[in-house]
């Protein structure tokens, strides 16, 4: 009988990631007693999380496809030190079927959701047609992936423009294209699809509706082999820029309580529609009438998830693990109680007003803030080296306060304590003020254009 089939827990898992997230696991694993085995490429040698772990274990060169997403040393690193199960993190190997057949087929149990799973929800027009199926929301489209120009053509033509062309495989925020009339809707199938082949070695695409002056509402749910599944409220991440997330908060501010109530069942009802184990998030798109929009389902641990965590009280990646260890959730939904409000803002190093451009370089400032009720995650050190082969992420700071106003204002403190030099290095800081002070944002009434429409009036 596997380990996971009787509900023992492991006594090592490897973290497949790095940096902060990478971090924010091996934490977890140290307070639940089990022993941590990181990779590394070269380029991060001598990190807080390399020193931090049970064992490191170097994988490759700096190059991530030599590294990070080598799964061969993945797997061997995993094998040589006995490794029971593999975390992903996010990002990376997270939501690659395909690794976590590899670590079935090895004895390992990947910490995330069954590959066959993953990969029906990977394909985002299958997950589309699964979610409608089973009772969600969706917004009007193609009832599948669309090989011709003129079958594109003809479903965009039929629902109306804006439209918006999506990769079947794409993910983050990736593989999509904003049509807005139908002379330019040839040409930009024709890019999406060779920037889907490219990117994502697919280059099916479907079409829907674009929303605009949407907000970006998503549910966390954790669900396990027997057939307990919860969710842990809403979080709005409305500010983006090109769809990457800048802000997060939790719960979504200005959410009649019966939507609330209806987004966050339906989720749990998908996440049991698919036989899901694990946790995972339900995108949504809110129009301007109040009407919320399946988007997709991320099959991982998300980067917002310590907002969550600070409301409810719950560590989401204890609940992982335990899942995937084959024990049941430690809670139900009524055990799950939102209390108050939290923030969460992504420094990246780059320069927001020179179009977010990276600033890789060798932080010589770095000083982080503390102060009642802040949390940060963060791989960041002085003396550290910020590379442009990776994602520029270097910290995120999380507040909770009894209510979204107070919560804000406790960011702003806390973004005003941060201290990041370097030379040719910048930070997101300066940009993320602005946000938190921008009319739009104070009222909770910004839509998925904020970012853009500040950058267009500076």
């Amino acid at each position: 009988m596997s380990r996971e089939a009787d509900g023992t827990m492991f006594g090592t898992v490897l973290i497949a990631n790095r940096g902060e997230i990478g971090l924010r696991v091996a934490r977890t694993c140290r307070e639940m007693g089990i022993r941590t085995v990181v990779v590394y490429s070269s380029a991060d040698r001598d990190t807080p999380l390399t020193r931090f772990a049970d064992e490191a274990v170097h994988i490759g060169p700096p190059a991530a496809k030599s590294s990070y997403l080598n799964i061969p040393a993945i797997i061997e690193a995993a094998l040589r030190t006995g490794s029971e199960a593999i975390h992903p993190g996010y990002g990376f190997l997270s939501e690659d079927p395909d690794f976590a057949e590899i670590c079935s087929a090895h004895d390992i149990t990947f910490i995330g959701p069954a590959p066959e799973v993953m990969a029906r929800l990977g394909d985002k027009a299958t997950a589309r047609t699964i979610m409608a199926a089973a009772g969600l929301p969706v917004v009007e489209g193609s009832e599948s992936t669309l090989d011709t120009a003129a079958q594109a053509k003809a479903v965009a033509d039929r629902i109306g423009y804006p439209v918006i062309i999506k990769a079947t495989a794409g993910g983050g925020g990736r593989g999509m294209r904003v049509v807005g009339r139908p002379s330019a809707f040839v040409r930009a199938y024709s890019e999406a699809r060779s920037h889907a082949h490219a990117v994502f070695g697919d280059s099916r695409v479907y079409v829907e509706r674009f929303v605009e002056r949407a907000r970006h509402v998503e549910v966390q749910v954790v669900r396990d082999r027997f057939g307990n599944a919860v969710h842990f409220g809403t979080r709005d991440c409305s500010v983006q820029r090109n769809n990457q997330k800048l802000v997060e908060e939790t719960p979504a501010p200005r959410l009649p309580a019966e939507l609330v109530d209806r987004m966050t069942a339906l989720a749990v009802l998908g996440a049991h529609a698919v036989g899901y184990e694990g946790a995972c998030t339900f995108e949504f798109l809110l129009d301007d009438a109040g009407r919320f929009h399946f988007m997709e389902i991320n099959c991982r641990i998300q980067v917002e998830h310590p907002v969550t965590e600070m409301v409810t009280g719950t560590d989401l990646v204890r609940e992982q693990i335990m899942v995937a260890a084959g024990r049941p959730l430690s809670l139900r939904q009524a055990d799950v109680v939102l209390s108050g409000a939290a923030v969460e803002c992504r420094i990246n190093t780059e320069d927001p007003y020179r179009g977010f451009r990276p600033t890789p370089g060798r932080l010589e400032e770095f000083r982080l803030p503390g102060g009642p009720f802040t949390r940060v995650d963060s791989h960041g050190a002085q003396g550290a080296v910020m590379t442009s082969e990776y994602d520029s992420l270097l910290a995120k700071i999380v507040v909770w306060a009894p209510d979204r106003e107070q919560a804000v204002a406790r960011m702003s403190r806390a973004l005003n304590e941060l201290h990041v030099t370097g030379p040719g290095v910048r930070t997101t800081k300066p940009f993320l003020q602005d946000v938190l002070a921008h009319p739009l944002f104070k009222d909770a009434t910004h839509t998925t254009g904020l970012v853009e429409h500040m950058l267009e009036t500076r």
